[in-house]
């Protein structure tokens, strides 16, 4: 494998497998003296890991990160990073059934056709757990960002979870913490744990949606026509492991609307341009507005579960397969910081990028 790296200036790559020793990010490009310290980037980890209630992977991980390299007295030195979680809470013989069989909706079949050998232990890199280390790599992006556009919030949460669909009129950003979904809906978070312990019961699993917005992003960042933001970050959250489908601001509904609906209609404040909606997700012609910007993934049902399916092993014989472990019966509830880990990964880029070719300067307006 030789496509385990993102980024362009601020850049990331991930390595090791679900049941290894370790996992981790490397990363480079990190501007030096900026503040950093374990909890720091810890923080976001622990929002990640699993094992937290019963609605995720019981797993045991402390998901602990290790600064290996990259800090000296408490700050970034302009050399790589190197960034380490240690596995603890392997249980390899839960997977000896699938050393021979293949797990349908999952990458077993497509490593072992790509490579002809495949770690089958909890899937190696196509498991979810190799975003531990995404989330590490973006709570260093967070520091810097911190310390370079500290105006910058950016928030995950889903949106859907199967058929179940959040109530946009009762959106509240302070709801989002407060339940093991990242809800911003009070009412749908008590109906989505009913829904999930029935299915987590049947030792089935469900998708989700989920939703990631960037508040307080200047005007400016991304480059027509290949370098565009909008198109790093589609890449950054297809790259994430069980994502099937992305979109930018109205997304695939754009379709449904007509012009005079679609276009954000643009007034002068009084502290520049203001914009009647938002349909462009807060990106145009691959440049942000200055407006939120609005990200959204789905996320498949964990390929991981309960049930007989019907498979072939690597001899060519038709069997079938019950998936033993420990595997999330929403998968989208662990994706919500994964998705804010490369929304912070790709607007540090964009930052560095943009001071590298025009130095900030911006077109005057009034």
């Amino acid at each position: 494998m030789s496509m385990n790296s993102f980024g362009h200036l601020f850049r990331v790559t991930t390595w090791g497998e679900s049941h290894g020793p370790a996992l981790g990010a490397t990363v480079d490009g990190c501007p030096p003296g900026v503040i950093l310290d374990k909890a720091m980037i810890q923080q976001w980890l622990d929002k990640r890991k699993p094992g937290q209630n019963k609605y995720t992977t019981q797993r045991r991980e402390a998901d602990e990160v290790k600064i290996m390299s990259g800090v000296f007295e408490g700050q970034t030195t302009g050399t790589p990073i190197q960034l380490m979680i240690m596995n603890t809470d392997q249980r390899s013989k839960d997977y000896g059934d699938i050393a021979e069989k293949f797990r349908p909706g999952h990458a077993d079949i497509t490593y072992w056709q790509k490579y002809g050998i495949r770690d089958y232990r909890g899937g190696g890199r196509s498991s979810a757990r190799e975003t531990a280390s995404r989330v590490a790599a973006g709570g260093l992006a967070r520091a810097v960002l911190n310390k370079i556009a500290p105006g910058i919030k950016i928030t995950g949460y889903m949106t859907r979870m199967g058929s179940h669909e959040i109530n946009r009129t009762q959106f509240d950003w302070n709801e989002i913490g407060r339940n093991p979904f990242w809800v911003p809906d009070a009412e749908a978070a008590e109906n989505w744990a009913s829904y999930l312990d029935t299915l987590r019961k049947s030792g089935s699993s469900v998708g989700a949606v989920i939703e990631v917005t960037a508040r307080g992003v200047p005007a400016g960042l991304g480059a027509p026509v290949y370098g565009k933001l909008d198109t790093d970050l589609a890449a950054a959250m297809m790259s994430i492991n069980a994502v099937k489908g992305v979109e930018i601001g109205e997304g695939m509904s754009a379709a449904m609307l007509t012009g005079e609906l679609n276009a954000d209609e643009i007034n002068m404040g009084p502290e520049g341009p203001e914009y009647s909606s938002n349909h462009s997700g807060g990106i145009l012609g691959g440049i942000s507005t200055g407006q939120d910007i609005v990200v959204r993934f789905a996320v498949k049902p964990t390929s991981s579960i309960l049930q007989t399916r019907k498979t072939i092993t690597k001899t060519g014989k038709n069997a079938e397969i019950i998936t033993k472990g420990r595997h999330d019966p929403c998968v989208g509830i662990r994706a919500v910081p994964v998705g804010e880990a490369m929304m912070a990964c790709v607007l540090l880029d964009h930052f560095l990028l943009d001071r590298g070719q025009t130095g900030g300067v911006r077109g005057p307006i009034g």
